[in-house]
């Protein structure tokens, strides 16, 4: 398991190496013409006088005269600060000052990477201080976006600092720990790629190194300290705050992310009470962003120019009459509008678990989530998810449920929920779900998936398993099945089944197993 892991995070580590080397060079292509007209690179001083390396872009012919709406940008994580020039000299160009920023511990800046921790939030306020002071920018009109970590770092700001009256936040977390640590299960790959690029573009505090050796080493003796850490730098913490302050929220997702799955911007989204808006579309962890920081024409930046036009400077451009909830199905090309995410979901259909099943653990039956990016962004720009051919999966490693033929087209849109009973044979263990599409031929397409690890358990007693698949849309042909799949290896998360540990899955007469997915017939 050790040399599995280290391989793990070696390869990911390989992987942001050329990721970070393509994005800078594509995100640096737009700053090279951004650069002459109007942006000032300057040095803002951050909290406990830690140097942030900045830039400004004010609209031209900006003399003095009026203010004009603040937007802050804080960069991405392992991201240098021309991250988002080609997106600031546009905002800038339709009325904006925008000051973008290397958040502390990344690149130029000071510091070390705190994780939009306490001392990443103060750096934020002072940005906004600093702008008001030196800049002809409206103390009443400041809002603030950013994607991945520049968008957590602005929704844990607007929780804190009352003048930001909207956010954009773009492939961002509500929930820190549900977005890695999801079912009690580490998501190797994509913490192994956070470490990775942390290393390479920053400098680690002593706590986030510590944080990864113990998240790594799956120490449960640190396991309440580790999830504190998170909560602490998960907005769904302090959403209360947000409410209260009425700030006017943009949430913007993809299907696929493999960082920050949607289901913890959806549950956050429903529990918003000032102006919202969430979005969801096919892609992995930013990728449906990408091409807007290139300066290329982008749905999300567009939308959230739309936002800060209506919540900075009060332009009636219709956003607040449109219905808040948009998603774009991963296998068609249209947009669908919602009044609440409870209404994608409007029916849930079981497909009965029943019988006994045991299987082996240890091996991958062939069944996985994919690779972290590469599935989704294929799934994103070709329609072609991660695939297993369900009538030769070895069930000896694989149970496998299958619906029957579906005589219609069948819409997933939303959560699907699986309900069953476990005997394990060992006090711990992983199960990995997996939701296919089963065409004639047997070939399943990936719908949707999500682990579940458990410890503590008394062998040969039976529990009972509630597991939510991450969300997602997915459109299912007339003629085919749907199909559940549990394995207990994949390689996106470590698995915690001892050697030849055997899980029983049964169907109590008192309580029958299923698979609830949410189903619209087309």
């Amino acid at each position: 398991m050790g040399h599995h892991r280290k391989a793990l995070r070696t390869t990911a580590v390989g992987a942001v190496s050329a990721t970070l080397i393509a994005g800078s060079v594509l995100t640096a292509a737009p700053a090279a013409h951004a650069a002459p007209n109007g942006v000032r690179f300057v040095d803002i001083t951050g909290d406990g006088g830690t140097t942030l390396k900045a830039n400004v872009v004010t609209p031209a012919g900006a003399d003095g005269s009026r203010r004009y709406p603040l937007i802050v940008l804080p960069t991405s994580w392992a991201t240098p600060q021309i991250e988002y020039l080609a997106q600031a000299q546009r905002l800038a160009d339709s009325g904006y000052v925008v000051v973008t920023y290397n958040v502390r511990g990344f690149w130029q800046s000071g510091g070390h990477i705190e994780v939009a921790g306490p001392p990443d939030i103060a750096d934020a306020s002072k940005v906004i201080d600093w702008a008001l002071a030196h800049t002809p920018s409206d103390a009443g009109n400041v809002g603030m976006a950013g994607v991945s970590y520049g968008a957590g770092i602005s929704l844990l700001t607007a929780a804190h600092d009352e003048r930001v009256k909207a956010v954009a936040a773009l492939s961002g977390w509500a929930d820190l720990i549900d977005s890695i640590y999801s079912g009690r299960t580490q998501h190797t790959q994509a913490a192994a790629l956070l470490q990775g690029a942390g290393q390479l573009t920053g400098r680690p505090s002593a706590e986030l190194q510590q944080i990864f050796h113990d998240f790594f080493a799956s120490n449960l003796d640190k396991e309440d300290e580790m999830i504190a850490w998170g909560a602490k730098r998960s907005p769904a913490a302090y959403v209360d705050r947000i409410n209260d302050h009425g700030t006017a929220v943009m949430l913007a997702n993809a299907w696929g992310d493999t960082i920050f799955p949607p289901n913890q911007y959806a549950d956050f989204y429903e529990k918003l009470t000032g102006p919202k808006r969430l979005q969801l579309r096919p892609g992995d962890h930013a990728t449906a962003e990408a091409t807007g920081l290139l300066g290329l024409p982008n749905d999300v930046w567009t939308d959230t120019e739309r936002w800060f036009d209506h919540h900075l400077k009060g332009e009636d451009n219709g956003i607040d009459r449109e219905q808040p909830v948009r998603l774009k199905p991963r296998s068609s090309g249209g947009y669908e509008d919602y009044p609440d995410w409870k209404s994608v979901a409007a029916t849930h259909r079981k497909i009965n678990l029943g019988g006994t099943t045991t299987i082996h653990t240890n091996v991958n039956s062939g069944a996985d989530g994919g690779i972290i990016f590469l599935s989704s962004i294929l799934d994103q720009l070709a329609q072609v998810p991660p695939t297993a051919s369900i009538p030769l999966l070895p069930r000896r490693w694989a149970a496998v449920w299958q619906s029957e033929k579906y005589a219609t087209a069948q819409r997933v849109r939303g959560t699907a929920e699986l309900h069953t009973t476990v005997t394990p044979t060992e006090e711990s263990g992983t199960l990995v779900a997996y939701l296919y599409d089963v065409g004639p031929l047997g070939l399943g397409k990936l719908v949707g998936h999500a682990p579940y690890t458990f410890h503590g358990r008394t062998p040969g007693k039976p529990f009972t398993v509630d597991l939510e698949l991450f969300s997602t849309a997915y459109d299912v042909p007339a003629g085919h099945r749907l199909a559940l799949v549990v394995d207990t290896v994949d390689p996106l998360y470590v698995e915690h089944n001892p050697s030849g540990a055997r899980l029983t899955f049964s169907s109590p007469a008192a309580d029958p197993s299923y698979v609830s997915v949410p189903l619209r017939e087309q």
